[in-house]
């Protein structure tokens, strides 16, 4: 009886770890796609009251708009003149706007675009204890001490700023990609720091 029970449990895990990384996988695009949707359902219902289609081919040809119109501004970025005139915009209109640059070098980041803001990973001790933070220096000082950002998972574009004394930031030889994909994913993937910081 034990051997069958033992079995059957065994099974139903091993069958669950199989399963829910997949169902997770397509809660999130769900999750994401209802999200987009919401975001542009102004638009549907226009593309709704102008034709006779289905509504999730309106969200389908929407969505397909969308991005052509990005494709589109980025083609025209990449000309001189229209790098001029987003640059122009960027600086008297864009760049005022709270949190604009934070979240435009975290996107170009995950992108893979350009270079991120901080010069480091680093685990913080920001409770002064044995709790550490996934953290990112911003800023080392003359006395030693360090400026770093605590983002919150999954949204790295909102956090907390610490100035710490150095015994309270370790940093950690792992790269700003690899912190900031951690921070998104809610921590999966921390091992990496973990062992970075026992070495």
């Amino acid at each position: 009886m034990g051997r069958i029970k033992s079995f059957f449990i065994t099974t139903l895990i091993g069958g669950v770890i199989a399963v829910l990384p997949t169902v997770l996988i397509l809660a999130g695009f769900a999750w994401l796609f209802r999200f987009v949707t919401n975001l542009i359902q102004p638009l549907t219902n226009i593309l709704l009251i102008k034709s006779d289609i289905r509504e999730i081919t309106a969200d389908i040809v929407v969505i397909g708009i969308i991005v052509l119109v990005c494709f589109v501004i980025g083609f025209l970025i990449r000309t001189r003149f229209g790098k001029f005139i987003f640059q122009g915009i960027e600086s008297t209109i864009l760049k005022s706007a709270p949190g604009y640059n934070l979240i435009k070098e975290t996107i170009l980041q995950i992108l893979g675009r350009d270079k991120a803001p901080f010069s480091g990973v680093a685990l913080a001790q920001i409770l002064c204890n044995d709790t550490l933070a996934t953290s990112f220096i911003t800023d080392e000082h003359e006395d030693g001490s360090f400026t770093v950002f605590v983002p919150t998972g999954p949204n790295p574009t909102s956090g907390q700023i610490f100035h710490l004394n150095k015994k309270y930031v370790h940093k950690v030889d792992v790269s700003v990609e690899d912190a900031m994909r951690s921070i998104i994913s809610c921590g999966a993937g921390s091992s990496d720091l973990i062992k970075a910081y026992k070495k």
